[in-house]
């Protein structure tokens, strides 16, 4: 089992930054990519950015340059962070940490809220 805790949501204006950040731990040794997907209200889940152990990172294009994905290994935990700069108000969203591997494992969710 793999338990996926997010934190760092909240009120942002719109340009401003704020950094997400994802813990996984439990039975992690197995885990090689970690992800961020996001969903608005009315809309579907849609991938953000995701970073293997390797250090392989992919950013949806419309995040692209202003969203930085980054992973710390530890030895029993795994920590994600999403530093979201230049924020616009379509960013708002419930952001989801996601271990698709190796039992497809989503955390609760954290709330962004870009507006003025």
């Amino acid at each position: 089992q793999v338990q996926l805790v997010e934190s760092g949501g909240g009120l942002v204006q719109p340009g401003g930054s704020l950094r997400l950040s994802c813990v996984a731990s439990g039975s992690i040794s197995n885990i090689f990519l970690m992800a961020w997907h996001r969903q608005a209200p009315g809309k579907q889940r849609e991938f953000v950015a995701s970073a293997t152990r390797g250090g392989n990172i992919n950013y949806a294009d419309s995040v692209k340059g202003r969203f930085t994905i980054s992973r710390d290994n530890a030895k029993n935990t795994i920590t994600v962070y999403l530093q979201m700069n230049s924020l616009k108000p379509e960013d708002t969203a419930v952001y989801y940490c996601n271990a698709p591997f190796p039992s497809n494992s989503w955390g609760q969710g954290t709330q962004v809220t870009v507006s003025s």
